[in-house]
């Protein structure tokens, strides 16, 4: 199983939103690095949900239920979707700056290359994340 991270803009679409769908489709991505993590993901692999532009935070754990899908907003065909449920919100998000501050995430890719909408996060990376949300 490989673990990532999705962001996405709460007005556009929230963990709310995909809680009231049961399954959401993740589209309209249009960056190739990040095409290229939709196109690497696995059903039953798991994604923390991030709320970008608003809040800034991972709220919630969704696992990936149908890979290998074309975006249905891409005319073109060369960019990719899944679909994805929730699997568990967080009671306690996970902000971007106690992510910043804490030293074992100094590399992950939410930093690193703060634009990427759909990230790849290690095993490790996702332990600690998991952990800071329990408290």
């Amino acid at each position: 199983m490989a673990y990532w991270l999705m962001k996405s803009e709460p007005f556009k679409y929230s963990w709310d939103d995909l809680v009231a769908e049961g399954e959401g489709t993740w589209d309209g991505v249009r960056n190739y690095l990040a095409r290229n993590n939709l196109q690497a993901m696995q059903v039953g692999d798991e994604a923390f949900f991030y709320h970008s532009r608003e809040g800034l935070e991972i709220v919630g754990i969704a696992t990936i239920t149908v890979t290998g899908i074309g975006d249905p907003t891409d005319e073109t065909g060369k960019w990719a979707a899944v679909k994805l449920k929730p699997k568990a919100k967080f009671a306690r998000p996970v902000s971007l700056a106690a992510i910043k501050a804490e030293p074992r995430l100094a590399g992950m890719q939410l930093i690193r290359l703060s634009r990427l909408s759909v990230c790849g996060v290690t095993p490790e990376e996702w332990q600690v994340i998991c952990e800071m949300a329990q408290g």
